[in-house]
């Protein structure tokens, strides 16, 4: 559960929390997005000051139905939050949520950023995995059905094809020569409200399974939440922190959120019971 970020080993036998860095205008979750030098650097710095261990860095939302960004302005926008991030908080690990092999390249190259967090599982650039292995920097590989090469289920279950799916992209990215791989169920990323859940009552099988890639875990006021208790993205905290707890105990070693200090004080409670 060792990782090597830009030379420094990371452990994360012990979960570790993500904050969530939106620099689009139309991300999900709308007190998350921040674009001006200022809010940038205010959530940098509260994020960081609550605990969090990593800085995911989006600039593409992936939300559906939002609008088609192109390569150049993705980049554009990059360029300006992880200047920031680096000025004001230049230790920080940081990972950038891309799918785009140039993005990638250019943010780990320019910003010395640390993870390349990519939401399709190398389908939507067919370079990635190639670049990644280039970079030698840890990769997340997520499934996120509904994409055209993404795996349907035809025998089994839903929750063996994720696996699957996993088996034979973790081969390709170790023929390549990528030695660190986290692993994220994609929850939310093409899947209905049944499947979500399936996910997260086999995540502990999923971990097990694959035990030498820390798994990532992506609930955060999600519409799996909101959607089952009728609520909006703002009421869905508590949500979150109940599945935050479920995937602890299932052995998640990465939690992806919006609101870090709760994340954090999951984590810490989980650790009194041995997690």
């Amino acid at each position: 559960m060792t990782l090597n970020l830009r030379g420094h080993l990371t452990d994360f036998s012990q979960p570790q929390v993500m904050g969530i860095l939106n620099v689009t205008p139309d991300s999900f979750y709308a007190a998350s997005r921040v674009q001006e030098e200022t809010a940038i650097r205010e959530r940098v710095a509260q994020m960081l000051a609550e605990g969090a261990d990593l800085i995911d860095v989006g600039a593409f939302s992936t939300r559906p139905g939002a609008s088609e960004v192109s390569e150049a302005e993705e980049m554009q926008r990059l360029d300006s939050a992880l200047t920031v991030v680096r000025r004001y908080a230049p230790e920080a690990l940081v990972s950038v949520d891309t799918f785009r092999a140039g993005v990638a390249c250019r943010c780990v190259r320019d910003f010395g950023v640390q993870i390349i967090n990519d939401v399709s599982g190398g389908l939507l650039d067919d370079t990635l995995f190639e670049t990644v292995a280039e970079l030698q920097v840890p990769y997340v590989l997520t499934h996120s059905g509904g994409l055209a090469d993404a795996p349907t289920t035809t025998t089994g279950t839903f929750v063996e094809d994720v696996c699957r799916f996993f088996a034979e992209r973790l081969q390709r990215l170790y023929e390549l020569g990528v030695a660190d791989v986290i692993l994220d169920p994609g929850f939310g990323f093409g899947k209905t409200l049944e499947q979500n859940y399936q996910l997260m009552h086999r995540l502990s099988d999923i971990v097990g399974l694959f035990p030498d890639n820390p798994m990532l875990v992506g609930v955060s006021r999600k519409s799996m939440i909101y959607k089952l208790l009728d609520i909006s993205p703002e009421e869905a905290l508590n949500g979150t922190t109940v599945l935050h707890t479920l995937a602890l105990q299932a052995g998640a070693r990465i939690l992806r959120v919006h609101d870090v200090r709760a994340a954090v004080e999951a984590v810490q409670i989980m650790g009194q019971f041995g997690n």
